[in-house]
């Protein structure tokens, strides 16, 4: 290298130096072109043809052949003062310090693109490992790029960090505490990717779309990104809906409220009538059966009706309600199914529905609940009930002229427990 200086004789000291320092740079610059299409072209059919990291990762290596032959061959430069002689080889060799702690990060990128393409990436995602190394890549190569820039020995630096261990605990003290959550968060599989949290305290409210070291990423259903720290996911308690999906169902869980007004034993010809409900035919064998022997037992020597048990219009529609849930194509029969009557309120008595529907889905969920509860609120004038709703303006209206009643509100008013 010595010999391509030589051309540059002849001129002021201060040309040759920074003649000489111009080449070399160009010099450097040429082999750093050379070298990244002759390296990536004969590595093309090595490397991953889906990313373009690991191409990345191989330029930074490369680079550093450039700052090497800047690093070494400074000293041929004529006429150059030594301490610019100096500085210029020690950020160079700071720089390749830097460019190596940059191949080695990008690498750790790839072999987390490569990860996610398992299928237990899903559940166990390294990313936050991943970071937490990259952070000490770059610490080392902060300590070794300084080193190089003052000439001194690393363990020296190493020795005045003791000093400044408060202050680097106070600095990242955030980022400890998310390397700390983040390694609780995957060792008790409390939270992966696509899944579906709720965490109010955060404004969080939808699917987990990214999981990093400081950071967890939440698509809400409104579109928005809710951005919660890792550790705030230890702290605080959220909702994870994981177990519904795995489970297969969604839980139903609502109460239609009975006016109780309504509620009253049937008379024979009422239950008999009731036999044209294809759901009930079986119920009615067992449950007349039951009351024939109870009371054949119970009632001897008794003729007064209210001493007997009988039949009511509440029992029955619970009755169909479970017999209906038990034979919807659309309801998960591997889990709890159960109609139950609540405690009576001021708004009426709660029967309610506790099953599940047979998918995860939003919008399929919403569709089933709400044709259930269309179907059973149609249908309980059959029973002779009515669900309760607070009366308004238009009730009493009614009530003070009959002749605006329909039909079927006169027939209510003029049976016990009628709306009159």
């Amino acid at each position: 290298m010595e010999e391509m200086f030589e051309y540059l004789g002849g001129q002021p000291p201060l040309v040759q130096a920074l003649g000489g320092v111009a080449l070399l740079l160009l010099i450097a610059f040429v082999v750093n072109l050379l070298l990244k299409k002759v390296v990536l072209r004969l590595a093309a059919p090595f490397l991953d043809r889906r990313t373009k990291t690991p191409d990345k990762a191989v330029g930074w290596l490369v680079t550093t052949i450039p700052l090497l032959i800047i690093s070494r061959g400074i000293v041929f430069v004529r006429f150059l003062p030594e301490e610019i002689e100096t500085v210029i080889s020690n950020v160079a060799n700071a720089t390749i310090v830097l460019v190596i702690a940059l191949a080695i990060t990008t690498g750790l990128t790839y072999v987390n693109e490569l990860y996610k393409r398992r299928p237990e990436a899903r559940n166990r995602p390294i990313k936050g490992f991943l970071q937490v190394v990259k952070i000490l890549v770059f610490g080392a190569a902060a300590i070794l790029g300084i080193a190089a820039l003052i000439e001194q020995s690393p363990l020296l630096l190493l020795s005045g960090l003791g000093a400044m261990a408060a202050v680097l605990l106070l600095v990242f003290k955030d980022t400890i505490l998310s390397l700390v959550a983040s390694v609780q968060l995957s060792a008790q599989d409390m939270l992966r990717v696509g899944d579906w949290i709720e965490m109010p305290q955060q404004n969080a409210d939808g699917d987990v779309i990214d999981i990093a070291l400081h950071t967890v990423k939440v698509q809400n259903f409104d579109k928005t990104i809710t951005t919660i720290p890792t550790y705030k996911l230890i702290n605080e308690s959220f909702r994870n809906w994981r177990g519904m999906a795995e489970a297969g169902g969604r839980r139903i869980k609502r109460a239609i409220h009975l006016d109780q007004n309504t509620l009253r034993f049937l008379s024979d010809e009422e239950v008999a009538d009731l036999r044209r409900f294809r759901l009930l035919r079986d119920y009615l064998d067992r449950k007349e059966q039951e009351l024939s022997e109870w009371n054949a037992r119970e009632m001897a020597g008794e003729d007064n009706p209210v001493n007997a048990r009988r039949i009511t219009n509440i029992g029955m529609f619970r009755a169909y309600v479970l017999a209906y849930l038990r034979t919807h194509p659309q309801i998960n029969h591997d889990l709890t199914t159960l109609v139950r009557q609540l405690e009576p309120t001021p708004t009426g008595l709660p029967l309610e529905l506790y099953t599940f529907a047979a998918t995860t889905q939003f919008a399929e969920y919403e569709h089933i609940q709400a044709e259930i509860f269309d179907h059973l609120l149609a249908i309980l004038p059959e029973f002779g009930l009515r669900a309760f709703q607070e009366p308004s303006g238009v009730d009493f209206a009614r009530l003070s002229h009959p002749r605006t009643l329909s039909q079927w509100e006169r027939r209510e008013t003029q049976t016990p427990g009628g709306i009159g």
